[in-house]
């Protein structure tokens, strides 16, 4: 059978424009939705290993991470910056956000709780052993700014302790006395203490990691004195993707979330 060159022609046409849509359509990179998620800086290890396995199980989610303190993290939401969840290191920042009316309140819930501990340096150079030691004359002491979740905690527990007829008011008095820089972050405490600007820094339990914890002494605080940190997350109001947001926070409470924030230290309800 003959083919005439105009038939020849629509022929090689058409098999072109096929094969110009398949190799279009192979092509196409499957489109990815970007959950932003502000989190407090003391989450940085869990919630980056938990966003990696997060979007290895949800190929359509990239998450995008913002860490630094919860009160900057409030502000930087109250000024319209973009951001689908909130994760707050107390429910303070994340409340007043809400009673704002910036948070979905059906969203709002717990997730994780902490607790707080002294750290050294492990070449304790201030000669640090019990909490006691904390008002001695000369010590260099580090801690969060009282806006900042775990500086608020700290202060708590210098009052609970100034209460205590073991410690008293001079007691609170001499450890406040000693501080000599305070932080927006828990990761800069942290930081300060490690390369030795600080003999000591209150800290979250969950700071201390395999990864650094041959870096310090660690003192515990009883129980008596120490403060349970709570950990809320929330929907941010403005969120394009609430749907996707509420699929990350069900993670984060789930049998696979939960694992990962114990490994790092946190307690969960």
């Amino acid at each position: 059978m003959k083919f005439s060159w105009i038939t020849i022609v629509t022929l090689t046409l058409l098999a072109a424009i096929i094969g110009a849509g398949c190799t279009t359509e192979q092509s196409q990179p499957e489109k990815k939705t970007d959950l932003t998620v502000f989190a407090a800086a003391s989450l940085t290890g869990a919630l980056t290993d938990m966003a990696k396995e997060y979007e290895t199980s949800h190929p359509g989610v990239h998450i995008v991470t913002n860490f630094d303190g919860s009160q900057a993290l409030r502000t930087q939401i109250e000024q319209g910056a973009d951001a689908d969840l909130f994760l707050s290191a107390n429910t303070k920042q994340l409340y007043a956000l809400r009673d704002q009316g910036l948070m979905e309140n059906r969203s709002i819930g717990l997730f994780a709780k902490n607790k707080l501990v002294v750290i050294t340096p492990a070449s304790n150079p201030g000669n640090i052993s019990t909490l006691a030691d904390l008002a001695r004359p000369g010590v260099r002491l580090v801690i969060g700014t009282k806006d900042v979740p775990v500086g608020d905690y700290s202060r708590q527990i210098l009052k609970k302790m100034a209460n205590d007829t073991a410690y008293g008011p001079s007691y609170q008095t001499s450890v406040l006395g000693n501080v000599m820089s305070e932080e927006t972050t828990v990761t800069a405490v942290v930081a300060k203490v490690w390369i030795g600007e600080a003999d000591a820094g209150i800290v979250y339990e969950s700071d201390i990691t395999p990864d650094n914890r041959d870096k310090f002494v660690i003192i515990t605080i009883p129980e008596t004195f120490n403060v349970i940190a709570e950990y809320p997350a929330g929907i941010v109001m403005n969120s394009g993707n609430k749907d996707e947001a509420a699929g990350f926070i069900a993670y984060l409470k789930s049998d696979q979330g939960r694992p990962i924030l114990a490994r790092h230290g946190f307690a969960v309800p």
